[in-house]
């Protein structure tokens, strides 16, 4: 962005357009490129890098099976097994599965929609460097024989202090709670980029059905990922100051571990699942010459699996003596969860049926996909029964289901979409025969190596065991499983081998080569940084397929912001509902700012993973610096009224429009924020209910200073930001940046208010849960009246500084829309705080 005002646009010949764009929108040469944040650069470093990882836990995979292939076998230590085993799922799980989808969301997102970047490209770029730099961690500490070693779940008290004494467990929950972080940044941009950032005419039902799945999943991940980064954060803190959150003996329950995992962990399954349903909803159109049957049944049933699947995962809590009436409710919700996917299962295979299929690549990873996740899907309905639960818990029962699950709900779906959309990563036509016979081996491979599995399991065969008796009849299934796990690895390793022949030699392709109808079609291939020379205005869901004319338009400019100007990146905004267009988004160029500000997090991780408790502040003052720098620039200097966008018509600049993305972009970060308080809160009850050795020893002392010194700050802080938002509105800007500041006042009072219960008046947070409890929740909400009194400080400098007016106020909503977060929180905060002490 700039403190420019807009010029006017220049027509333009089409190879001038295309050369003005890629100015405007190409990644720097040489070591500039760190500082990219082109969607399609960073989606592209997204994939590989998880790819990357995915070969690594490969290797741990096949390690795991070396180990088991006999019995007695001496291949590894128990405590070497113990990492690689908890490796391979955490490298699978977070630093694969997850990262793909967000890499093919970066990546398609925009195309899909015919826009030319996401709302917020430098969010991506932080989340890049922070996925990079927290999978770097655990790697790095595997290398070092300090990998974490208590499962991919880190259940306690297995992973706690006195079972776990070294920094294994450290490594897990910093690295992963790193990778979260990418994880939610991803969650915020893409939900925003959905609602806000399409092309013209798209509106809700014309939005192509991949958008969907990736606009649920994204939601799913918002909703799903803070309680376990709240869990995270409970155990390092137990770990590292004794604070017993998990530990029985002094209030706290290894349970408590359990479900805030499962709030992710069941969900999870389906974040994996969706975009690889998404991928076959897609292709299953192209390869059948049919339009996809139930579009809107799909979209529901989508919409309804993301909601269930949140009500369920105590199904992995079956065997840990939860109350049966919980047993009952669990199982009927983990057993309702069939019939959202059986409608999408069935709406393929009459799309299947009324079609003529091509038998391409893609189309045998569908069938690969739809074989192998009904076997999975079956034994999951087997485990979402309680009594078999119990007999099949913790056996290779579940290794069996989780992999069916996982590799044909995702794995055999992403390599469909990679073959299906390889020609537009890289303009080459792909020759099958190679990939035919590494299909052949990977389908040959997996379901000879799983599918002995289950019943390897039902033979009493525990999971996680690094050897087992010669007796017990487990050694020819176990052989079997590992030699075909070898072949399962040869056939990826041909995967990878036919990519990157097709990249490097593969004859180039034209536009299109599937028929497409979607827009990501429409551009030329492999897409160049701008992604479309104009943006155009649809009327369906497959505007390649009513106007084959359309590529060839757009690049002659001829639809919405065709002519560049100003030096700026340009994308339009649109209404939620209607798609019409409603602004325009100036986006920002390359920088090193996401890249500068991932460093400083990550010195904040490591200095708590090597006890550097002092450096953390100093990590915590540099993220704030660089935060601050990173927005400074954004928006304008000067008011500017619309502009012209093509097709007769103007929009407003997005800092001047009354709904940006920057505001949903706030709105969708309080969201994630709302779920992990309340994730604290449903702790803080569950270990005062059910936890034993409550109520607590002690609890906080009648003392009315600190609530009302609280309520003050709320109440003050409330009322200045909204008086000085409108003495902004009245262009009265130094009144306004008074208000500014007296609002900054009040949350620094806040902070020092919930700051002082821990100090003074709570019990000590090593004695009791509550205690520690109390302590956190005070620490949460000082660390937000800090965070309030800074954003005001922003505000009040942006002001002084010219980038605010009455015309350009989105810092005023975002402080508003923090204040109200800040005063319900801090409510119910004061609540469980002072409540108990008062009503006993």
């Amino acid at each position: 962005m700039s403190d420019q005002t807009p010029g006017v646009a220049q027509p333009l010949t089409a190879i001038g357009r295309h050369k003005a764009l890629e100015r405007l929108w190409g990644t720097p040469p040489g070591w500039g490129a760190l500082s990219a944040v082109n969607h399609s650069t960073v989606g592209r470093r997204f994939i590989i890098t998880s790819f990357v990882f995915f070969l690594i836990g490969g290797v741990l995979a096949m390690l795991i099976r070396a180990q088991l292939a006999g019995p007695e076998t001496d291949f590894l230590s128990a405590a070497a097994y113990a990492q690689v085993f908890t490796m391979h799922g955490t490298v699978m799980m977070f630093l694969f599965a997850i990262p793909a989808i967000e890499g093919l969301a970066l990546y398609m997102l925009p195309k899909l929609m015919g826009a030319r970047d996401l709302a917020f490209p430098r969010l991506s770029a932080f989340g890049y460097w922070c996925y990079l730099f927290g999978g770097s961690i655990l790697i790095l500490a595997l290398l070092a024989g300090a990998a974490p070693d208590s499962g991919w779940f880190m259940y306690t008290p297995l992973s706690s202090k006195p079972y776990s004494p070294g920094i294994n467990s450290d490594v897990w929950l910093i690295g992963v709670t790193f990778v979260e972080v990418s994880a939610v940044c991803a969650a915020v941009e893409f939900m925003t980029t959905v609602l806000k950032i399409r092309t013209g005419g798209m509106a809700l039902h014309r939005m192509p059905i991949m958008v969907w799945y990736l606009w649920v999943t994204a939601a799913m991940m918002l909703f799903g990922f803070p309680p376990l980064i709240l869990g995270s954060v409970l155990l390092e803190l137990e770990r590292a100051f004794d604070w017993p959150f998990f530990d029985p003996a002094r209030g706290g329950s290894p349970l408590l571990w359990q479900h805030l995992f499962w709030l992710f962990g069941h969900p999870e399954v389906y974040i994996i699942f969706l975009p690889g349903a998404g991928i076959i909803s897609t292709i299953l159109p192209v390869f059948t010459g049919q339009k996809l049957v139930g579009y809107a049944w799909i979209v529901v049933a989508l919409i309804a699996l993301g909601f269930i699947s949140f009500g369920i995962w105590a199904h992995h809590m079956f065997a840990t003596g939860i109350p049966h009436l919980s047993l009952a409710f669990f199982s009927a919700a983990s057993t309702l969860v069939v019939i959202p996917t059986a409608v999408q299962i069935f709406a393929w295979l009459a799309t299947l049926l009324s079609g003529k299929p091509r038998i391409t690549l893609s189309m045998l990873y569908f069938y690969g996909f739809l074989s192998t996740f009904v076997i999975g899907g079956l034994s999951g309905v087997m485990v979402a029964v309680v009594p078999f639960d119990w007999q099949a818990h913790d056996t290779h029962f579940i290794v069996a289901h989780l992999h069916y699950v996982l590799m044909g709900g995702f794995v055999f779906p992403v390599l469909a979409g990679i073959y299906y959309w390889l020609p537009h990563f890289t303009g080459r036509k792909h020759l099958e025969g190679l990939g035919r016979t590494a299909f052949a081996l990977i389908m040959i491979g997996f379901n000879t190596a799983f599918l002995p599995m289950h019943l390897t399991g039902l033979l009493g065969m525990p999971r996680r065991v690094f050897t087992y008796g010669g007796e017990m009849g487990w050694d020819l299934l176990n052989l079997i499983s590992s030699i075909a796990g070898f072949i399962l690895a040869i056939g990826f390793a041909l995967v990878v081998v036919d990519i990157i022949q097709v990249a490097r030699f593969g004859r180039r392709t034209r536009r299109n080569p599937w028929g497409a109808g979607t827009l990501e079609w429409g551009m030329p291939t492999p897409s160049p940084a701008y992604n479309i020379g104009s943006q155009p205005h649809v009327s369906s869901r497959d505007p390649l397929e009513d106007d084959p004319g359309l590529p060839a338009a757009l690049a002659r400019g001829e639809g919405y912001l065709g002519q560049p100007r100003s030096g700026w990146r340009e994308t339009l905004s649109v209404h939620m509902l209607s798609g019409e267009p409603e602004q325009v988004v100036l986006l920002p160029g390359p920088t090193l700012m996401p890249l500068w500000t991932a460093l400083a997090t990550g010195l904040f991780f490591v200095s708590f993973l090597f006890k550097l408790y002092p450096l953390s502040a100093v990590a915590f003052i540099l993220i704030v610096i660089c935060v601050w720098r990173w927005m400074w620039n954004s928006g304008l200097r000067a008011d500017a009224g619309p502009v012209e966008i093509g097709l007769g018509r103007t929009a407003p600049l997005h800092p001047t429009a009354a709904d940006p993305p920057t505001l949903w972009g706030m709105i969708f970060t309080l969201m994630a924020n709302g779920v992990f308080f309340g994730a604290l809160v449903f702790g803080y009850l569950f270990l005062w209910v059910v936890a034993p050795n409550w109520p607590p020893p002690a609890l906080l002392a009648r003392e009315p200073v600190t609530p009302l010194i609280v309520l003050a700050g709320l109440a003050t802080g409330l009322s200045s930001v909204w008086r000085a938002t409108r003495a902004n509105a009245q262009g009265r800007a130094g009144d306004s940046r008074v208000w500014l500041m007296v609002s900054a006042g009040a949350g620094a009072v806040i902070a020092g208010g919930a700051l002082a219960v821990p100090t003074f008046t709570a019990p000590p947070p090593g004695s009791h849960a509550y205690g520690a409890a109390v302590t956190f929740i005070s620490g949460y909400l000082a660390f937000h009246g800090l965070i309030a009194a800074i954003l005001a400080a922003y505000a009040w400098a942006r002001s002084r500084d010219g980038w605010i007016s009455a015309q350009r106020a989105v810092e005023f909503s975002a402080l508003r829309l923090w204040w109200l977060y800040l005063a319900v929180a801090g409510l119910i905060s004061l609540a469980l705080l002072h409540g108990p002490a008062w009503l006993t």
